[in-house]
């Protein structure tokens, strides 16, 4: 699993952060900043909630074949 999120279209919901705070956090502004960008196999299911529960989509994630 590979992570990536488009900060500009972020609103500071930090829905991402509370679900997978391992791997997601928040700039001095609110907006999502991705510190692991390839998490362990544990926290996929996690990863999943957040991207799901985004409000803008703002997270993207590409999965290993």
């Amino acid at each position: 699993m590979l992570i990536d999120a488009d900060r500009s279209t972020c609103v500071v919901s930090s829905l991402c952060v509370y679900r997978a705070p391992g791997v997601f956090d928040q700039d001095e502004d609110g907006h999502v900043v991705v510190v692991d960008h390839e998490p362990a196999p544990e926290l996929h299911e996690s990863v999943r909630r957040a991207v799901r529960g985004c409000p803008t989509q703002s997270i993207r994630i590409t999965e290993d074949d």
